[in-house]
Parts: C-alpha cells; structure tokens; sequence
C-alpha cells in the first residue's frame, strides 16, 4: 500500500500494524474530537445484529448524548466480540484516520 502519510500523518502501513482494539481506540477518540456522528453510526452498521444501531437513526440532537450512546451501543453489540466484523471495521478505522 502507500506509504503518502494521510491528514493525520500516519501511513497505511504504521496504522496497518495496528491491533484492531487499538485502531478503534484511535478512531472513536478522534471521532468523539471532532463530533463526528456519522462516523459511529456508520461503523456500528458493520457489526452483526445492528438494527439496534439503525434503530437509533432518529437519536437525538445533541451530539454528546448521541456519541455516549452510540459508545454504549458498540459496547453492548460488541460483547462477546466482534471478529467477523473485524476486517470491514478495520478498514473503516484506517480510511477514518487516514482521511482525518
């Protein structure tokens, strides 16, 4: 892959090193940084059992709750794990970083 470092000057590579609890980590802080909603919902669309996230479409307005509860969503779709999601939610934790 490309070694261009992206908008946070990390590469593909140094991220790809990365565990996938460590690239969420990653992500979710910068996420939570920049008030990104969207973001948290469109990576809870990738774990199994996630109608409760498109449930959740009409949260409310106030961005803090609505990041606290989409925290606390994966937190419970994401009980016993989520690692037949891990390659999608990999991918969508590296392009988020990579682009931010």
């Amino acid at each position: 892959m490309s070694e261009t470092p992206g908008a946070g000057g990390r590469t593909f590579d140094e991220l790809d090193k990365l565990s996938t609890e460590e690239l969420r980590e990653r992500a979710f802080a910068l996420a939570r940084e920049r008030r990104d909603v969207g973001f948290f919902w469109s990576v809870l669309r990738h774990l199994p059992n996630s109608d409760e996230a498109a449930a959740l479409d009409g949260a409310p307005n106030s961005v803090g709750p609505t990041i606290d509860e989409a925290n606390a969503l994966w937190r419970e779709l994401t009980g016993h794990g989520y690692e037949e999601s891990a390659p999608l939610l990999r991918a969508a934790f590296i392009d988020y970083l990579l682009k931010h």
